[in-house]
C-alpha cells in the first residue's frame, strides 16, 4: 500500500495589526457620513424657536422632520411643513428655515375673514389654533406648485398672509413627531377635521 505523506498546512502571512486610532477615525467617518445622509435625504432633528405655531408647538420643542414621504406623494391640507425661506423672505434678510401649518393647496381659493379661514368658501373646523384670527386676508388664489401656510399662532405668525405662498421646491419636510420634552413625546396632535370635500390631494 502506497503511503501518503501528510501535508504541512500552508502556512497563512500574518496580516498587520491596524493602528486602533486609524480604526476609531474609520468609525468616526462612516458615523459622519451616515448621519450626513440621513440628515440630508430622511430625517432631521428641528426646535422650535417661537410661539408661532403655539398651541401645538411650544417654544424649545423638539421635533423630527421627515423629508422623504414628499417624494411619493404631494403635501396635504393640514401638514405642519419646515420650508427654505422664500425668495421674498430672502430679499428680507431671512435665512433660517420656517415652519408653519400648510392650508391652501395649488388651485386653491384661499380666505380670511370674520374670524374664520375660508378654503373653497368653505369654513375651515380648526382645533389647533391658539385663536381667531383678527385680521382680514384674500381671497387669493393658490398658484401651481405653490403651498399657502399659516401659523397656529394666527395673531402672532409671519406667514403667507404678509408674504405670499411658498413654492414646492422649498419644502423641507414635514414635522411628524415630537421627541422633546418628555413629558410631550409622540406624535404631533391635534389631527386636523376637515370637510370632506376638502381633503384631496393637490394638483400641480
Amino acid at each position: 500500500m502506497t503511503r501518503v505523506q501528510d501535508q504541512e498546512p500552508e502556512k497563512q502571512p500574518q496580516q498587520k495589526a491596524e493602528n486602533p486610532w486609524t480604526e476609531a477615525l474609520k468609525t468616526v467617518a462612516l458615523s459622519a457620513v451616515l448621519a450626513f445622509g440621513i440628515r440630508s435625504f430622511v430625517a432631521e432633528a428641528r426646535y422650535i424657536p417661537s410661539g408661532s405655531m403655539l398651541p401645538t408647538l411650544q417654544i424649545n420643542d423638539r421635533l423630527i422632520i421627515d423629508k422623504i414621504s414628499y417624494n411619493f406623494r404631494n403635501p396635504e391640507r393640514g401638514d405642519i411643513i419646515v420650508f427654505n425661506p422664500t425668495d421674498t423672505l430672502k430679499q428680507q434678510n431671512f435665512k433660517d428655515a420656517f415652519i408653519k401649518r400648510l392650508i391652501g393647496l395649488p388651485g386653491d381659493k384661499v380666505e380670511v375673514k370674520e374670524g374664520r379661514v375660508y378654503v373653497n368658501n368653505q369654513p375651515l373646523k380648526e382645533n389647533y389654533i391658539e385663536e381667531k384670527p383678527n385680521y382680514n386676508f384674500g381671497p387669493v388664489t393658490v398658484l401651481p406648485n405653490q403651498y399657502l401656510v399659516l401659523g397656529d399662532n394666527r395673531n402672532n405668525s409671519y406667514d403667507s398672509h404678509y408674504w405670499g405662498s411658498v413654492p414646492r421646491d422649498r419644502i423641507i419636510g414635514r414635522a411628524v413627531v415630537r421627541f422633546w420634552p418628555l413629558n410631550r413625546v409622540g406624535e404631533i396632535d391635534p389631527i386636523p377635521e376637515y370637510p370632506a370635500s376638502l381633503k384631496k390631494e393637490a394638483v400641480n
